[in-house]
């Protein structure tokens, strides 16, 4: 199994517990939409999700600028930001969310894109307190 594949179960996974909890999404990680699900919140409010796997635990949340640009073109949709660490989870309500400065950072090529060299990338480093529910393990 494919690394690719793995992160695909994992987010669907999260979408199956999410609905379990109230929310009614769809996965749609392996399409050309710039979100990993779509449905309704809780409360019945259309939305996008954005999901960010990592392995190791950081203080900071890397939101790439770009992936944040295409989020907020999404009309008539709530936008969220859903990162998981070795930590706990974290789910940022990006409609109401004052950004940081953004900063550059290079980074590492991914398997899906071996031959590249490392690329520089505006982001914005989220604090967990930004955060509107935080899971800590």
């Amino acid at each position: 199994m494919s690394n690719e594949t793995s992160h695909h179960e994992w987010e669907q996974g999260i979408i199956h517990l999410m609905n379990l909890d109230g929310w009614n999404l769809q996965w749609c990680g392996e399409g050309t939409e710039h979100y990993d699900a779509i449905g309704k919140t809780p409360k019945g409010f259309d939305c996008v999700i954005e999901f960010k796997l990592r392995h190791k635990y950081y203080s900071s949340k890397v939101l790439e600028a770009y992936k944040y640009s295409k989020l907020m073109a999404v009309k008539d949709h709530l936008k969220f930001y859903y990162v998981f660490d070795s930590n706990g989870n974290y789910l940022y309500y990006l409609d109401e969310l004052k950004l940081p400065t953004p900063s550059l950072i290079s980074c590492k090529t991914t398997e899906k894109f071996t031959n590249r060299e490392p690329m520089d990338k505006e982001v914005y480093m989220l604090s967990e307190s930004q955060a509107s529910i935080v899971n800590k393990y």
